[in-house]
């Protein structure tokens, strides 16, 4: 299973929202380039970015930050890919990200609004595209979290089983932040529903947590990946621990 360490972005720093409300962040730096440089030179893999501004809004005012980090981490031989999202909601968004040097753009809203232009764009860029599910409780939340959107995650996971989607990141709103644990049911029920390469997202805030993730398998399928941010953050895991724990 893969790491991938969060950097959230809103007014070009990083910070995280707890469960999702913008009212309640909390900035962990001025610096998002050399935080992603940072998790780059502990071996991470991936670094996943989020836009929390074009999420709200559809301003993608972050897009050269995400440019830049696209950048740093991508050069010489590290070759770190970069996986982003946050109003991916229009051909132009995400040729621009993909352009930039982006390996995955992950689409969320545009995705339930318009799900034959998901399945096109995902189509014409095979393995780039990945599908963002934020939920609470199992209803899929729209528009950077704010809008219910009265479907459930496995039905609308269902819809896109053979859209080609490289990844469908599922993040529990509920736990987001708070560092309790992930919500592993979700993510077993999702590894039952779905063919789709699942990322889990929200709620780790311990290498036990991580490894509870890392070991999870229903049939012969398991967990493509775990996204973490505020415990890293916060230093209730380090980033080696993290990493070794996904990989033990």
């Amino acid at each position: 299973m893969d790491l991938y360490p969060a950097i959230d972005l809103r007014g070009g720093r990083c910070v995280r929202l707890y469960q999702g409300d913008f009212a309640q962040e909390t900035v962990y730096g001025a610096d998002p380039v050399a935080q992603a440089q940072g998790f780059a030179a502990a071996g991470s893999r991936w670094i996943h970015v989020v836009d929390l501004d074009a999420a709200r809004t559809g301003d993608p005012v972050n897009r050269p930050v995400v440019a830049a980090i696209a950048a740093a981490v991508g050069a010489g031989g590290a070759r770190v890919k970069v996986q982003t999202g946050g109003g991916v909601r229009d051909e132009a968004s995400a040729q621009a990200l993909l352009a930039a040097g982006v390996a995955r753009v992950v689409i969320g809203t545009a995705a339930l609004d318009e799900p034959e232009w998901a399945r096109d764009l995902a189509g014409r860029h095979p393995g780039k595209v990945a599908l963002g599910l934020d939920v609470r409780g199992r209803e899929v939340a729209v528009r950077g979290w704010v809008e219910g959107s009265g479907r459930g995650v496995l039905d609308v996971a269902a819809d896109f089983a053979d859209a080609g989607i490289a990844a469908l990141i599922a993040t529990q709103i509920d736990v987001d932040g708070v560092g309790t644990g992930p919500d592993v049911e979700l993510y077993r029920e999702l590894l039952a529903a779905s063919p789709i390469p699942l990322i889990a997202s929200g709620g780790v805030g311990s290498a036990d947590h991580l490894r509870s993730l890392a070991t999870l398998e229903v049939g012969r399928r398991s967990l493509m990946g775990a996204i973490v941010g505020k415990a890293l953050y916060e230093g209730a895991v380090t980033i080696d621990d993290a990493l070794a724990a996904v990989r033990s």
